[in-house]
C-alpha cells in the first residue's frame, strides 16, 4: 500500500472524478499540530485522492501502523497494491524508520485515516523566567591587586523573550505526544515546553557567565546567535528533541536585575568613579610639584599652590610636596613670611642686590 503522485493539473480533470475520496486538510495555522482526517466509514479506498498542502506532513494510518507518510506537497493517488513511497520530501529516512517501527497501541482495528501534521516553524511563543537566575555579569569586572585577574560581579537577572520550534521527528511525536489524537494542538504542550525551555536558558546562562565568554549581562539581548549555538552544541534542549520537536529560533527581549544587583552595580560605579577621580588628582598634583620645580622664576609660588592642591584633596597626597622639590623649601617657607625673591634666580634676597647671582632687586 503506499501513495502514488498524481499527474500536474490532474484536478478540474477527467482524472479527478475517477477518485473515489478526496482527501485533505486545511491550513493547521500556528495553533494545530497534528490532525486527523478521514473518511465517513473510515476506510480510504484505493484510488481516492490524498491532497498534502505546503507546510503539511500526511502520514497514513491504519490498524495501529504506519502505512506511508509524505511531506512533500502535491496530490497523490491512494493505491494498496503499491508499496510505500517514504522518500518524498524531507523526512525520508525518518519515513522509512517509522514504517518499519512504529506501532501504537490501543488504535482501532482496520481504521484508515491521514494524520497531518504541522511542518511549518510556529512562531511568538514567549518565555520569561519566574524568579531570578544568578549570573556572573561580566560587564562589571571586579579586579584582584594580590594576583592580577578579574572576577565577575555575582548578579540576580530575569529575562523575557521569544523562542519557536518545529517538528522534526514525526515519528517520536506522534509516538510521544500526539498519539492517534482526532487534534493535538500547541496549548496542549506549550507550558511544559516553556518549562524546559527556561530550564535550557538557565545552563546556557551559566554558560555565557564562564571565562570562556564573559558576556556582561545587558549585552544578552543582542547574544541571540550565540545562545542558539551553545544551545545546539551543548544540546540543552535534549528534553524538547526527545518529544521529536525542535527549537528553531530564540530571542531575549529583555534583562531586569533585581533590587539587590542594582544596588551592587550602583555601588561598583561610584567606587569605580572614586578611584578614577583620586587617580586624575594624583596626576594634577605630580604634574604640579614637577613644573614647581623646574620654574626658577617663580618656584615659591608654584609650590604654595602645591600646598593649596594638597589641602584640597583632604590631605589624600599625603605631604608629596614637602619631601618632591629637595632646596626649594627654604624659598616655600620665605614666601609666607612675606620675604622678597630673585626675579633672575628665584632667591631671597635681603637687601638690593641678589647674594646668588647679583641681580639687582627693586
Amino acid at each position: 500500500m503506499g501513495l502514488i503522485k498524481a499527474a500536474v493539473g490532474a484536478v478540474g480533470s477527467t482524472l479527478h472524478d475517477q477518485w473515489k475520496d478526496y482527501i485533505k486538510c486545511d491550513d493547521l495555522g500556528q495553533d494545530i499540530l497534528m490532525k486527523r482526517v478521514s473518511t465517513p466509514n473510515g476506510i480510504i479506498s484505493k484510488d481516492s485522492a490524498i491532497q498534502v498542502s505546503p507546510g503539511q506532513i500526511a502520514v497514513i494510518f491504519e490498524s495501529g501502523k504506519i502505512l506511508d507518510a509524505t511531506a512533500e506537497e502535491g496530490i497523490y493517488t491512494f493505491d494498496q497494491s503499491s508499496s510505500p513511497t517514504f522518500f518524498a520530501g524531507q523526512f525520508g529516512a525518518v519515513f522509512k524508520e517509522m514504517w518499519t517501527r512504529f506501532v501504537y497501541n490501543g488504535a482501532t482495528s482496520k481504521e484508515q485515516a491521514v494524520f497531518y501534521l504541522n511542518a511549518k516553524e510556529i512562531m511568538n511563543n514567549k518565555f520569561g523566567t519566574p524568579n531570578p537566575i544568578p549570573f556572573q555579569d561580566w560587564g562589571h569586572p571586579i579586579p584582584n591587586q594580590m594576583t592580577g585577574k578579574e572576577t565577575a560581579l555575582r548578579v540576580q537577572v530575569k529575562c523575557f523573550g521569544k523562542y519557536t520550534f518545529k517538528i522534526s521527528d514525526p515519528a517520536v511525536f506522534m509516538s510521544k505526544v500526539a498519539g492517534t489524537a482526532d487534534e493535538y494542538r500547541k496549548e496542549e504542550i506549550c507550558e511544559q515546553m516553556r518549562s524546559e525551555v527556561i530550564g535550557s536558558f538557565q545552563n546556557i546562562l551559566n554558560e555565557l557567565g564562564t571565562d570562556k565568554y564573559k558576556t556582561p549581562a545587558m549585552d544578552l539581548p543582542s547574544s541571540t546567535d550565540e545562545i542558539k549555538k551553545l544551545m545546539d552544541e551543548s544540546v540543552f534542549d535534549q528534553p524538547i528533541r526527545d518529544r521529536g520537536l525542535s527549537i528553531v529560533g530564540f530571542v531575549v527581549e529583555s534583562v531586569t536585575l533585581d533590587d539587590e544587583s542594582n544596588k551592587k552595580i550602583d555601588n561598583y560605579e561610584l567606587s569605580a568613579n572614586g578611584a578614577m577621580q583620586q587617580g586624575t588628582l594624583a596626576g594634577a598634583y605630580a604634574n604640579a610639584v614637577q613644573d614647581a620645580a623646574n620654574n626658577t622664576s617663580g618656584a615659591a609660588n608654584g609650590f604654595m599652590g602645591v600646598g593649596m592642591m594638597n589641602m584640597a584633596s583632604g590631605g589624600v597626597m599625603g605631604g608629596v610636596a614637602t619631601n618632591s622639590a629637595p632646596g626649594q623649601n627654604n624659598n616655600q617657607a620665605a614666601a609666607t613670611n612675606g620675604a622678597k625673591f630673585c626675579t633672575n634666580c628665584g632667591s631671597p634676597v635681603d637687601g638690593a642686590f641678589c647674594s646668588k647671582c647679583g641681580n639687582k632687586v627693586a
